[in-house]
C-alpha cells in the first residue's frame, strides 16, 4: 500500500503544469513557462541555500559581523584581554596585602604565633677557659 502512495507522490511531483502570464487588456500571452512541481521545489530550494550562502559571507567576510552583538573587533578583544590580565594581577595584590595586614594585626593584638624559618642547629658550646 505504502508503494502506491510513494508512486502517486512522485507522479504527483512529476505532472507538468502550465504557467500563462497574460495581458490583461488584450489577453494576449505576455510568457508561458512549463512546470512541475519537482522544479519549483528545487528552484525555490536553490535560491534559499543561495541567499543563506551569500548572507553568511556577507557577515563572515564583511565589517557587518561587528554589528552582531557579542562579536566584537581584533582590538576590542585584545583590550579585554589586558583588563582581564590587569584585573587578575590587581586581584592577587588586594589578597597579598590582606594577608599582610592581617598578620600585622595578629602580631599587634598578640594573638600571633611565630613561626621560625629556620631550623635548629646543633651550635657547639664555647669551650670555657680555664686562665
Amino acid at each position: 500500500m505504502s508503494k502506491i502512495e510513494g508512486t502517486s507522490t512522485l507522479k504527483r511531483l512529476r505532472n507538468r503544469y502550465r504557467l500563462v502570464i497574460m495581458n490583461d487588456d488584450s489577453y494576449e500571452e505576455v510568457v508561458t513557462f512549463k512546470l512541475s512541481r519537482l522544479s519549483v521545489y528545487v528552484f525555490l530550494s536553490t535560491v534559499f541555500v543561495l541567499l543563506t550562502g551569500l548572507t553568511v559571507g556577507l557577515i563572515v567576510f564583511t565589517p557587518l559581523k561587528l554589528y552582531i552583538p557579542g562579536y566584537g573587533s581584533g582590538s576590542g578583544t585584545r583590550e579585554l584581554r589586558e583588563l582581564k590580565m590587569r584585573t587578575d594581577s590587581l586581584e592577587k595584590a588586594t589578597k597579598y596585602k590582606d594577608q599582610y595586614l592581617e598578620s600585622v594585626k595578629k602580631v599587634l593584638g598578640g594573638d600571633a604565633t611565630v613561626k621560625l624559618d629556620t631550623s635548629l642547629l646543633n651550635v657547639p658550646e664555647p669551650e670555657k677557659s680555664t686562665e
